[in-house]
C-alpha cells in the first residue's frame, strides 16, 4: 500500500543552546506530516494534513464524524494511492449515502488543528444525534484507561509531537489506541479502526491526549460513545454540546483525579486505585 512508503518520524539534526553559553551539535526524532486528500466517488472534498499511518482507519473514521456514513458498510470500495507528497483515498459510497453527500457542500483544505476549514455556514457543520441513555462509566475504567495510556504511544515516545486517541472498554482496557499529529484525526483514526473491527461505541469509552474542543466531542457522539475523557481542559462549547448531547466529558484528567463537566461518573470503589498510587 502506498502509505507504507512513509516513514512516520526522521532524524533531524539540531543545534542546542545552553542555558549556561554552551551550544552542541545533536539529533532528535521528529514526526511526519503529509497531505491525506478524500474523495467521494472521484469527487474532492477534503485535503487533512496528517501522519502518514492507518490512512484506511483515518478514511473511515472521517466519513463517519462527517455524518456521511453510518457503519462500516456504507463504503462500499476505498482506494488509497499516491498522490505528489502525500496520499488520495477515494471512498465509493453506497447509493443512498453519496445522494446524502451530493446534497451536503463542503470543501476544506485541512489543517492539522482544524476541524472547520471551508464549511460556509454554521448550519452545514457536522451534528451528532442525542445518544440513548446508558449506565454511567465507572470511574475506576476511567483512571485504568488513563494508567495504560501512555504505553499505546510509542510515536510520541519517539517524537513527543503527536496526539493520542483509545477505545476502552467498560473496564477501562484499552481496545485501540492510534496517533497523529492532529487531534481530530488521531480520534478519527481510533473511531475508524473500532468501526473496521465490528466495536460498538456504546460499549466503552474514549480518551485523548488533547484539549476536549467541540469537535472532539461531536466526533465521540458520532461513534456513539457515551463518555469522553480528555488530558487537558474542555471549552465552553465543548461542555455545552456534552450536554446537548447527553454525553459524559471528563478533562483534566490526571493519574490521580480528573473533572467531570457533563453527564456523570459511577462513584465506583477507588480503594484499589488509591493503593495502586
Amino acid at each position: 500500500m502506498p502509505p507504507s512508503e512513509f516513514s512516520l518520524a526522521r532524524e533531524a539534526a539540531t543545534q542546542v543552546f545552553e542555558a549556561g553559553g554552551l551550544t552542541h551539535d545533536g539529533a532528535r526524532a521528529v514526526a511526519e506530516e503529509m497531505p491525506v486528500s478524500f474523495l467521494f466517488g472521484g469527487v474532492p472534498y477534503a485535503v487533512m494534513m496528517a501522519s502518514p499511518g492507518d490512512v484506511e482507519d483515518f478514511a473511515f473514521g472521517f466519513a463517519l464524524t462527517e455524518g456521511l456514513i453510518e457503519r462500516a458498510e456504507d463504503i462500499r470500495a476505498l482506494d488509497v494511492a499516491a498522490r505528489g507528497q502525500g496520499v488520495a483515498v477515494d471512498m465509493r459510497l453506497a447509493p443512498e449515502k453519496m445522494r446524502g453527500h451530493l446534497a451536503r457542500r463542503r470543501a476544506i483544505e485541512g489543517r492539522s488543528s482544524c476541524g472547520l476549514c471551508g464549511v460556509e455556514s454554521e448550519a452545514m457543520l457536522p451534528q451528532a444525534r442525542r445518544l440513548a441513555p446508558a449506565a454511567p462509566v465507572e470511574a475506576q475504567a476511567v483512571f485504568a484507561a488513563l494508567k495504560n495510556l501512555s504505553a499505546n504511544q510509542p510515536l510520541n515516545a519517539l517524537t513527543r509531537a503527536v496526539h493520542a486517541a483509545a477505545f476502552c472498554d467498560r473496564d477501562g482496557v484499552i481496545l485501540i489506541a492510534r496517533e497523529d499529529v492532529g487531534r481530530h484525526n488521531a480520534l478519527d483514526k481510533c473511531i475508524g479502526a473500532a468501526l473496521r473491527q465490528g466495536l460498538r461505541g456504546q460499549n466503552g469509552f474514549v480518551v485523548v491526549t488533547s484539549r476536549a474542543s467541540f469537535e472532539m466531542v461531536e466526533k465521540t457522539a458520532f461513534f456513539g460513545a457515551p463518555l469522553l475523557a480528555a488530558i487537558s481542559a474542555p471549552t465552553s462549547l465543548a461542555i455545552a454540546r456534552a450536554e446537548a448531547l447527553g454525553l459524559t466529558l471528563a478533562a483534566v484528567a490526571r493519574a490521580d483525579s480528573f473533572a467531570v463537566f457533563a453527564g456523570d461518573v459511577a462513584r465506583s470503589d477507588l480503594s484499589q486505585h488509591r493503593t495502586a498510587s
